[in-house]
């Protein structure tokens, strides 16, 4: 299997350098327009447990202190950001990490009072939180919906025992079920659902009784992603046993029983791994060709820009990436000397703008632009797919068959004019 990027992104993460700093930042925030509109996300790097299988950027904290004191510097970081910013209208917001869920009630809504007082939230601004099932409780969720929450995205991953074992992170179909009813009992019914194949001890048998019960509790949206095997990176997933984690023939066969699991149960497939219920704002983007594609997958988020908060988090601005620190020493310190905590990024030349359209357009399933004399190469390289149907080019415009969305991250990286410089090491494209 080729390993490619997941293009949340273009350029990728791994060519962001750090000849883009705080200073940088401030020059690129200063020419958001007024009349911007915003996206925020705010990165929460604490769990109570570690999960093995996790890629996110996390550590794990037993009591609510560091927590505090987190928040306290994230409140600091808000505050120079929207000094800095020459926009303030906030459409989106996104709550990720780690686990969200670690942060109190009354802290949280104290925090979403500091980002209020700094930005002009809309008043039918998205706003979601990731969840864990475990670590969630009745107070928490009523504070979410005090302080305007109305999408919650659950993490799921699997109902199987052993799965779960294997993956060191125990809950039960029962407990998924309460936290589902409370959300619903106070007014946060836009529900979705994270799930994962390709785990350790995974069949077909355990994939399908999983996104049996997942249908069953009657989710917005379902999103089923392929897990990524990177001990490489992340050294607490050698912990998995390898010799449990399923070939790619059974990952495709999890995958293909999942989308028509899904789809013939009523869901609309999105791009590559989304489901979503006919009259969802994401199925109402894709027939409109409105979808969108950012870190956290599909959106249908147009915000100008997005704002990252929080250790490693990544802002998205019309003609950069910033990514500030993943050390949290270097994080805590330049936000009490009241720097930027920026370590790394990289400004868009006028070709990445015109490749990141194009390359995002192909992962989001929807027609594109190419011109054949400027991307003359590209589209001959094209071939193969085009001979067997995977991909249409008509009058000038790239058409992607939404049938064969397990191709479209090969199909994006014929655009990609950075995947051969250096040598980086990907997920499996499957």
């Amino acid at each position: 299997m080729e390993q490619i990027p997941r293009y949340t992104s273009y350029p990728t993460a791994p060519h962001f350098h750090k000849g883009v700093d705080g200073k940088t930042s401030q020059n690129l925030l200063g020419k958001l327009g007024k009349q911007d509109v915003l996206s925020l996300y705010f990165h929460i790097p604490f769990c109570r447990q570690l999960c093995w299988f996790c890629g996110c950027h996390t550590k794990i904290v037993n009591g609510n202190k560091p927590i505090e004191q987190y928040m306290e510097l994230l409140s600091q970081e808000i505050a120079m950001q929207s000094k800095l910013s020459g926009a303030s209208i906030v459409k989106y917001m996104h709550f990720g990490g780690g686990s969200p869920t670690v942060i109190e009630p009354n802290d949280f809504v104290k925090f979403m009072n500091v980002v209020r007082s700094n930005f002009d939230v809309l008043d039918d601004a998205e706003i979601a939180v990731e969840i864990d099932p475990r670590t969630v409780s009745k107070e928490k969720i009523l504070a979410y919906a005090k302080s305007g929450v109305n999408r919650a995205s659950l993490g799921v991953q699997d109902f199987n025992e052993q799965v779960q074992r294997a993956i060191n992170r125990h809950q039960s179909i029962e407990l998924v079920k309460n936290v589902v009813v409370s959300l619903r009992d106070t007014g946060i019914n836009e529900i979705n659902f994270d799930l994962i194949y390709g785990l350790p001890f995974q069949s077909l048998e355990t994939i399908k009784k999983t996104i049996d019960s997942a249908v069953k509790l009657d989710p917005n949206r379902i999103s089923l992603f392929g897990y990524a095997h990177v001990p490489w990176m992340k050294k607490h997933q050698d912990l998995i046993p390898t010799e449990a984690l399923p070939g790619p023939e059974l990952r495709m066969e999890m995958f293909d029983f999942a989308h028509d699991y899904l789809t013939k149960s009523g869901y609309v497939s999105i791009g590559l791994d989304h489901f979503v219920k006919p009259d969802d704002s994401l199925a109402i983007a894709q027939k409109n060709q409105e979808i969108q594609r950012n870190f956290q997958g599909y959106t249908i988020d147009k915000a100008d820009a997005l704002l990252g908060f929080g250790v490693s988090s990544i802002s998205t601005l019309p003609t950069a990436y910033l990514q500030n620190s993943s050390d949290y020493r270097h994080y805590v310190t330049s936000i009490e000397e009241g720097n930027l905590p920026v370590a790394r990024g990289i400004e868009l030349s006028d070709d990445d703008i015109k490749r990141r359209d194009i390359i995002m357009s192909i992962m989001c399933g929807i027609r594109t632009k190419v011109c054949s004399n400027e991307f003359a190469s590209e589209l001959k390289s094209l071939s193969p797919f085009i001979e067997n149907g995977t991909v249409e080019y008509r009058d000038s415009f790239l058409i992607m068959n939404k049938r064969e969305h397990h191709q479209f991250r090969k199909v994006a990286a014929k655009f990609d004019a950075y995947l051969t410089e250096g040598q980086f090491s990907f997920s499996q494209a499957v």
